[in-house]
């Protein structure tokens, strides 16, 4: 069942297919109080929003603006409402960044199929991890090839989590969850704060994330990340390993060994103008950077100097 937001006053078929939309097994929600919508939406996001061009105050361009510059809304499908004359006169889709359009006298059945069909596009093009909600490891190539292609200066940043078996190991996969998903929070909050919509954050899988910003701010972004991470990590583990400083633990062939606290380790990766040319490059360079970075004790960061492949 799909939760269907609708903010567009004067659609008819919003509210005349209604029965429709359920017996498909979606939910329709409406908002009258437009400004409210703002926030709710953003808050407790829906798998679809139907938003009508022209609201006052331009709260359509200002909501998809928010959704879409959103690192992890930016993915929610959004149906533009639209009169003949915008149909025929066209868009301006770097404005207006919708995934389906629809006439405002559109009967309720053709409502019905535009949903659908949306829904059913960002189901085949959504590879966001279910644990974290970020996006997967097919928009992370996209977006980094995209940096490439466009010529467009980022430093790319690819993050582990140290020593995250022994922690699932000792206490359980649950617990193993909820780090990786603070550790989602952390940098969703960091990079939202530091890059806003330049900045981008993916979940490759596992204890592994990418995230990217302007060059200029990735140091700051990084010792941001550390340090709220470290500060984190102590309320997922028992008073008695944080006092003993280690984890006691198996290795692969069964010997029980000590492991260092759980840290984090990120290895940067600057895109600058002429290096690259293929998102194979940049991973190949990010695995050598990892093995410089995770032989640091505690939480590290590593930043290539290197200007071409020497």
């Amino acid at each position: 069942m799909a939760r269907i937001s609708v903010i567009a006053p004067d659609f008819a078929p919003a509210k005349n297919g209604r029965l429709a939309m359920e017996a498909k097994g979606h939910r329709l929600v409406t908002y009258e109080e437009l400004k409210d919508s703002v926030e709710v939406l953003l808050s407790d996001p829906p798998d679809c929003l139907v938003i009508q061009k022209g609201l006052p105050d331009d709260l359509d361009k200002t909501l998809i603006g928010a959704l879409k510059n959103d690192l992890k809304l930016s993915f929610l499908p959004i149906v533009l409402v639209v009169s003949p004359k915008d149909l025929v006169s066209g868009l301006d889709f770097h404005r207006y960044q919708v995934d389906e359009l629809v006439n405002i006298d559109a009967p309720p059945e053709e409502f019905l199929t535009r949903i659908e069909l949306c829904l059913a596009r960002a189901r085949r093009i959504a590879d966001n991890n279910p644990l974290t909600g970020l996006p997967g490891n097919t928009s992370i190539l996209k977006t980094i090839q995209g940096y490439l292609d466009s010529g467009k200066e980022r430093a790319v940043a690819y993050l582990d989590i140290d020593n995250f078996k022994p922690l699932n190991d000792k206490y359980g996969f649950s617990r193993g969850d909820e780090v990786i998903r603070m550790t989602a929070r952390v940098l969703v909050n960091v990079v939202s704060e530091k890059a806003g919509k330049e900045g981008f954050v993916g979940h490759v899988g596992g204890d592994d994330f990418v995230f990217a910003t302007p060059i200029k701010v990735v140091r700051e972004a990084c010792e941001e990340i550390i340090s709220n991470f470290d500060s984190l990590i102590p309320l997922f583990l028992d008073d008695e390993d944080i006092q003993r400083g280690f984890f006691e633990a198996k290795d692969r062939k069964g010997k029980r060994v000590k492991f260092p606290l759980t840290s984090i380790s990120i290895a940067v990766v600057p895109l600058r103008k002429g290096r690259f040319k293929h998102y194979g490059e940049v991973s190949a360079v990010a695995a050598q950077l990892k093995k410089k970075v995770k032989a640091m004790e505690g939480s590290a960061y590593f930043v290539d100097r290197r200007r071409n492949g020497s």
